[in-house]
């Protein structure tokens, strides 16, 4: 098994805040705006949330419940119930795809979606960012690959195989997206870990999602020891000593400042797959 940190949502860049954590820990992870997408915030499957108020007052007006957003990885909303054979999935492109094949993932890999949060609260009838909460990498959801197939090249036997993935933005806008490296990542239809299909999101913050050391900037990830390459294939885009620092039975990692994909493979970590499964069974 492989096993993907695949940073997405609201960044400096785009959004230009970060996703929320709610009072009650729940985790409202927020696709990046997008012009070309038709996708809305309000669409991504919370219901019983005022999204437009919350959004309004956290941005500033800058951002509502109607914004547009490119929303993938596609981890499930109000859409999916409406899509026969709807399963979770994730399309990726250009160099950042480039990577993922050159490392060899494929079925039976895991993506860990992660992105940058931030703790919120209602004060005098607003919302506002908590003062002085830390900005955290959080992990927000997974995605156990079954199948990975190449919707530019074989556009039509994709969507013959999977009709469904029509909605999803990397195959309903072919004009824009023409690269042959253009890819959809299919989940499985049963978990390998829980019960349902073989993917989704994280509902609640709970310590095992957290990667942010407590503490440090964002970009300073806590991991098991074991993490530590000691002469094996590092995380991708970390191959440097001075990136990572044991402590104790932990190990602090000093993460890239780019790059969407970090790629580990549990061939030289033989304590990956338990990790990963305790990881889904314990938070979702």
């Amino acid at each position: 098994m492989k096993v993907v940190f695949s940073r997405k949502g609201f960044d400096q860049r785009y959004g230009g805040m970060a996703s929320l954590i709610l009072p009650d820990g729940r985790l409202i992870p927020l696709p990046i705006p997008s012009d070309h997408d038709r996708e809305t915030i309000d669409n991504v499957g919370f219901a019983d949330l005022d999204l437009d108020t919350m959004l309004r007052d956290l941005s500033r007006e800058r951002h509502s419940s109607t914004s547009t957003v490119h929303y993938d990885p596609d981890l499930g909303g109000r859409h999916a119930a409406d899509i026969p054979g709807w399963r979770p999935a994730l399309g990726q492109t250009g160099a950042a795809q480039g990577h993922l094949s050159n490392n060899g993932v494929g079925a039976g890999d895991i993506f860990l979606f992660f992105g940058w949060f931030r703790r919120v609260e209602k004060l005098s009838g607003r919302w506002r960012f908590v003062q002085r909460a830390p900005d955290l990498h959080v992990m927000f959801g997974w995605l156990e690959v079954d199948e990975v197939l190449p919707v530019v090249t074989d556009r039509f036997g994709s969507l013959q195989r999977h009709p469904w993935i029509a909605a999803h933005p990397h195959v309903a806008s072919p004009e824009r997206y023409t690269d042959a490296r253009n890819t959809l990542y299919v989940g499985r239809k049963r978990s390998a870990y829980v019960d349902g299909l073989g993917g989704g999101r994280f509902p609640f913050l709970r310590p095992p999602l957290q990667l942010t050391r407590d503490g440090l900037s964002r970009r300073f990830w806590s991991l098991p020891s074991w993490f530590e390459p000691r002469g094996r294939a590092p995380l991708t885009y970390h191959p440097g000593a001075d990136c990572w620092k044991v402590e104790g039975d932990s190990v602090t990692l000093k993460t890239a400042a780019k790059g969407q994909e970090f790629v580990i493979d549990g061939n030289a970590y033989p304590e990956l797959e338990r990790w990963v499964a305790n990881l889904i069974r314990e938070t979702v």
